[in-house]
């Protein structure tokens, strides 16, 4: 039997597990070091001269009627730590859809409060642990595609399973569960509602078939027993974040996907493996039951996973590709933009301690009214590198550069990184990039191991400037601007837009940057999407406790920010025990789509299992708010 306690770690601790800290070390030193502080960068950070290294973003904010005079068209709300959904007075919420929700009739009352959802009809329902999305206009009717990132086998398997998968049905239910849920939604009466049984419904799980493309398409490393020739795969795994492409598809990011393979004989030798975090036992058990998940036995299956698959949301019957050009990393989201010149260019963070921020631009540029796709088969991938004065560069991934092949390079993306002298980053997660202006954000949600030790490659993960704090555990949020305004340059210049933390008990660089007050505290910033109007949404992934470094934050929450002014206000927040996952606006931006995921108690039905749900929220005077 698998270890148990596997599953109830969080995917970071699963992680750690793989890659422990050092017994050893200088941990107290580091923490003492770092609270004795009044900051880092020569102890500006916050007080006074930290404007001029740090830029607007650090300008304070107070009250909530000055958040209401920094163009915030709703009164910040306060802290929850209770089981529900809070919004702004004028605002209203209901649930759109709920995990184990039917998709098609056959489905009705598949759900059970008690036991969950049957393996029979378990891809035929709402996903679990909603996760990134978005909204796309087809033919006048409006579609959601959504990921389901993975699964709670406790809350999913029987009882007598206890959390660990008996037999291959019960695999199977954990399979159908994940992966990516493509939806059709219409208003009526009753707000919007998914519409069964539409022709555009889909369920895409761990077993559906899917087509590598680019240069690693064919290649030996991802040649397999049952796929000789490397361009066939089945399935996508922990969808994290998303994005939208330019020809209006979906882009589908593979995240923690190393903690599905496991070894049920010897490891395959290999530096990779454990780069990635790959080997031992899997999170689920899969490997027991189904071959391809043994490492022992496949050995090149891992390399097949952990890339950008794009699905076309429009057509139901066809075969999503998995982009490898794109990289294989644990991607948090894709965010594509159109560089002055014509090209595409996705950024992409890796969301592990101490690893990368990365870009991808076409070789070929992209014609309004064509179907671009092609264009992520052909073009550079780079890696970010942050200098203390403010400039940066981005560090294009050769075999010139790296002295690796292409395909190793697409293969093993962090090892190329690290061969360039990338920045090692705190935990890389969304990517936003503002429609208003050539900037973008990068959510840097913690890193408990700046300072500590050094990333699972060996590289270095002391402090940084855009990282500047040892242990860090509240987060900040880093904005470049590209040279030139055109995001296919090499170079930009950044400032940090906000450092997450807790003034109420530090005077230090944990207090956080000057626009964090008492009134707006936060941490773990996580997902972030741009409205219309170019506001900054920020979700977080944090500590809910409310105690200790985290007192006075409560539940999760959803944040918006003025990037002119660097004012940022509570807006929404969730059940405790959840996180805020996922933002995506109805077609006339009046409806704001936003997923919960695991949430604690019974939310939302007050009754059975927690059910991880997708949030419909909108002004009661039908203002637009996207």
């Amino acid at each position: 039997m698998a270890d148990k306690t596997l599953i109830d770690l969080s995917w970071d601790d699963f992680d750690e597990a793989r890659d422990p800290r050092p017994t050893s070390n200088q941990f107290d030193a580091v923490v003492e070091r770092a609270v004795s502080r009044r900051g880092f960068l020569g102890g500006a950070l916050a007080f006074g001269s930290a404007a001029t290294v740090f830029g607007a973003g650090l300008m304070s904010s107070t009250t909530a009627a000055r958040a209401e005079g920094a163009g915030f068209a709703f009164k910040p709300i306060d802290i929850a730590t209770d089981h529900a959904i809070h919004v702004p007075e004028g605002y209203a919420h209901k649930v759109l859809v709920r995990w184990g929700d039917a998709l098609w009739s056959e489905a009705d009352g598949a759900y059970d409060p008690e036991t969950g959802v049957s393996v029979e009809m378990s891809d035929k329902v709402f996903g679990e642990n909603t996760d990134g999305m978005e909204l796309f206009e087809v033919d006048g009717k409006q579609l959601i595609a959504v990921n389901s990132e993975y699964v709670n086998p406790k809350i999913n398997l029987p009882a007598a399973s206890e959390g660990v998968p008996q037999t291959a049905d019960e695999v199977r239910l954990l399979k159908n569960l994940q992966g990516v849920t493509v939806m059709e939604i219409a208003e009526g009466e009753n707000g919007f509602e998914v519409v069964k049984d539409s022709p555009y419904n889909r369920r895409i799980t761990h077993e559906t078939v899917m087509e590598l493309q680019g240069p690693l398409a064919g290649h030996a490393l991802v040649q397999t027993n049952a796929d000789p020739e490397g361009r066939t795969v089945k399935g996508t795994m922990n969808n994290c974040g998303s994005g939208k492409t330019l020809w209006d598809t979906y882009l589908t990011c593979e995240e923690n996907f190393n903690g599905y393979f496991g070894a049920t004989g010897e490891m395959p030798e290999g530096e990779g493996y454990k780069r990635y975090g790959i080997g031992g036992e899997g999170r689920y058990a899969y490997e027991k039951f189904d071959t391809r998940y043994d490492i022992s036995a496949e050995p090149n299956e891992p390399h097949r996973h952990g890339f950008v698959t794009e699905i076309d949301p429009a057509n139901p019957g066809s075969t999503p590709i998995k982009r490898t050009a794109l990289g294989r990393f644990k991607h948090e989201n894709a965010e594509m933009v159109q560089a002055s010149d014509g090209r595409i260019v996705v950024y992409m963070g890796d969301d592990e301690r101490g690893e990368y921020l990365y870009r991808f631009v076409s070789n070929g540029v992209w014609e309004e009214g064509t179907n671009g796709g092609d264009l992520l088969n052909d073009g550079t991938l780079y890696v970010a590198k942050f200098s203390d004065d403010q400039t940066g560069e981005w560090l294009p991934l050769t075999p010139a550069t790296t002295g690796m092949e292409l395909a190793e390079i697409l293969a093993f993306t962090r090892m190329a990184a690290s061969a360039v002298g990338g920045t090692t980053m705190d935990r890389p997660e969304w990517v936003a990039a503002n429609p208003t202006k050539v900037e973008a954000y990068v959510a840097l949600t913690n890193n408990k191991n700046r300072g500590v030790k050094p990333n699972a490659g060996g590289d270095d993960t002391s402090v940084n400037a855009v990282n500047p704090r040892e242990t860090n555990k509240f987060g900040q949020i880093a904005r470049w601007t590209p040279n030139g305004g055109n995001h296919a340059a090499d170079g930009f210049a950044w400032d940090l837009y906000v450092m997450a933390g807790n003034p109420t008990i530090y005077d230090n660089a944990y207090a956080g940057s000057d626009n964090v007050n008492a009134g707006n505290m936060f941490n773990s910033p996580d997902g972030m999407a741009f409205s219309s109007d170019g506001m900054l949404w920020i979700q977080t992934d944090g500590d809910y406790k409310n105690e200790g470094d985290f007192v006075g934050m409560g539940n999760n929450q959803m944040l918006v920010g003025n990037t002119d002014t660097g004012e940022i206000a509570r807006f929404m927040t969730v059940p405790n025990g959840a996180e805020v996952t996922g933002l995506c606006w109805s077609a006339d931006r009046k409806v704001a789509f936003v997923g919960v995921q695991h949430p604690g108690g019974q939310w939302p039905d007050n009754a059975g299992k927690p059910r991880s749900s997708i949030v419909a929220v909108w002004r009661e005077d039908g203002a637009v708010i996207g």
